[in-house]
C-alpha cells in the first residue's frame, strides 16, 4: 500500500468496547488471520467517541504492481455468491467473470479528501474488466475536506467494491471533515448521510454504504432519524470487526442493516473454495437500540432489543488499488460489497425497513432460504443454525432475496 502504518493487532481492536455477550475467540490470533499476516491502522482501533473504519491491511502495507494472488477479486466473490457463472470451485486464479448489474445509485460515505479516487478506480476497473464507473466525488459541506491518510484505503476498498458488484449504478463518494475531539460520535457529520440520501434519491433510488463506526452509546438513539425518511434509499453499515459481543453504532441501528464479516476457507492446492465460515465482524445485541418490527422473527434470540449483523459478507480478502495494489480485509469491504449486490439484484426497496422485512421474510421460509442465503454455522460456538451473531441471516446466494 502507498501508506505505512503501525504495526499492531486486531486483538488491541477487542480491547475496546464492553461485552455484551460472553466474548467468543477472535479469529485473529496475535496478528494474523485465516494464516494471513494483518495490520491494523490506528483508524480502526475503536476509541469512545470517535468514528473509525473498520478495515486491516493483509500481508503488507506497501503497494505491490500486481494484485496479491490470494486476494479475493470481482470475479471470485461473484462466482461463490452465484451471482455470476465461474469454473468449479470458483478459483481466484481462473475466475474471470463479474457481475454488470447495477440500477440507480449508490453513494458511499466517508471521511478525508481522497485525491487519486477517480484514478484508482479507474485502475482497479479496468485491469479485473469493469466498465469505467460513472462517478462523482460530493463535499459534504460543500467544501473539501482535508486527507486523512489512513480514510484513503477506506475509501478506496469502499467506490471499488461497490462498483465492482453494481458497475451499471451511478457512484457517489461523499466526503466529509473528520472531527477530532473526544466526543465526535457524530462524525463523518449526519450532514453527509443527509446529502448522500438525497443523491441516491435524485438519481433513480438504490443504496448507501457506511463503513465506519463508533462503540454504541446512550445517546445514539438521538441520530437514527436520520436515516429515516428517504424515499428509495436502503442505509448498509459494517458491523465492526471486534467479533461477537460487540456492537457499533450505525450498525446498531433499527433503521440501518448491519452487515458482519466472514471469510472463505479454500484449498491450499487448487484454490477451490471448500466453505465459508465466522471471520471475526462485530456481532450482538445492542444495550440501547430497540429491536425493529423486521426482527421479531429472532425476538427468542435478541430480546427487546436490536440484534447485529442482519446479514454478512466475506471479509478477507480483498484485492484493492491505491496507486498500486494491495490486500485488505474487514467489514469494510463487507458493507459495500453487500450494498453493491442488492443494489444490482435491481428490486430497489422503498426504504431500509423495507429492505430488512424482504430479507427476514425469506428467513421465514425454509425453501427459499436455503436456496438465497449462505447459513453460517461454522467459526465460533455463537454459529448455531439459522439467523446467529456470526452472520445474521447469513451471506449471499444468488440476487434472489435481495
Amino acid at each position: 500500500m502507498r501508506r505505512c502504518f503501525a504495526p499492531s493487532t486486531i486483538a488491541a481492536v477487542a480491547l475496546l468496547g464492553a461485552c455484551l455477550l460472553p466474548c467468543s475467540a477472535q479469529i485473529v490470533t496475535g496478528s494474523t488471520i485465516n494464516g494471513h499476516e494483518i495490520i491494523v491502522p490506528e483508524s480502526s482501533i475503536l476509541q469512545p467517541g470517535r468514528i473509525s473504519t473498520n478495515y486491516f491491511l493483509v500481508g503488507a502495507d506497501q503497494q505491490q504492481p500486481q494484485p496479491p494472488s490470494d486476494a479475493e477479486t470481482p470475479a471470485s466473490l461473484g462466482c461463490v455468491y452465484k451471482l455470476v457463472s465461474g469454473p468449479t470451485g470458483c478459483p481466484i486464479a481462473t475466475s474471470m467473470n463479474v457481475p454488470t448489474g447495477g440500477v440507480g445509485a449508490i453513494a458511499i460515505i466517508d471521511a478525508g479528501y481522497y485525491p487519486t479516487a477517480q484514478a484508482d478506480l479507474d485502475a482497479f476497473s479496468e485491469y479485473f474488466g469493469i466498465p469505467k464507473a460513472d462517478f462523482k466525488v460530493v463535499y459534504a459541506n460543500g467544501k473539501q475536506p482535508p486527507v486523512y491518510s489512513d480514510w484513503e484505503v477506506e475509501e478506496a476498498l469502499d467506490i471499488e467494491w461497490a462498483h465492482a458488484m453494481a458497475p451499471k449504478a451511478k457512484l457517489f463518494l461523499v466526503e466529509s471533515v473528520l472531527c477530532t475531539s473526544p466526543a465526535c460520535n457524530t462524525d463523518p457529520t449526519w450532514q453527509a448521510v443527509t446529502v448522500a440520501a438525497q443523491l441516491v434519491a435524485e438519481n433513480g433510488g438504490g443504496v448507501i454504504s457506511m463503513s465506519w463506526g463508533d462503540s454504541e452509546w446512550a445517546d445514539e438513539v438521538k441520530y437514527d432519524h436520520y436515516f429515516l425518511n428517504h424515499p428509495g434509499v436502503v442505509f448498509f453499515a459494517a458491523s465492526g470487526d471486534s467479533g461477537i459481543g460487540n456492537t457499533i453504532h450505525p450498525a446498531a441501528s433499527p433503521n440501518v442493516i448491519a452487515v458482519g464479516g466472514t471469510y472463505f476457507n479454500r484449498d491450499p492446492n487448487t484454490g477451490d473454495f471448500i466453505n465459508e465460515v465466522y471471520g471475526g465482524g462485530g456481532g450482538g445485541i445492542s444495550p440501547y437500540e430497540p429491536r425493529p418490527s423486521d426482527q421479531d422473527i429472532i425476538e427468542k434470540i435478541v430480546g427487546d432489543h436490536k440484534g447485529t449483523p442482519d446479514v454478512a459478507s466475506d471479509f478477507c480478502c480483498a484485492a484493492i488499488y491505491l496507486q498500486g495494489w494491495g490486500s485488505v480485509g474487514g467489514t469494510s469491504w463487507a458493507s459495500p460489497t453487500f450494498a453493491g449486490i442488492v443494489n444490482a439484484a435491481g428490486l430497489l426497496e422503498k426504504s431500509t425497513h423495507d429492505e430488512l422485512d424482504m430479507i427476514y421474510k425469506e428467513y421465514g421460509n425454509p425453501k427459499e432460504y436455503k436456496a438465497d442465503f449462505h447459513d453460517i454455522t461454522q467459526g465460533s460456538s455463537y454459529c448455531v443454525v439459522g439467523w446467529n451473531f456470526c452472520g445474521g441471516v447469513g451471506s449471499p446466494g444468488t440476487y434472489k432475496g435481495k
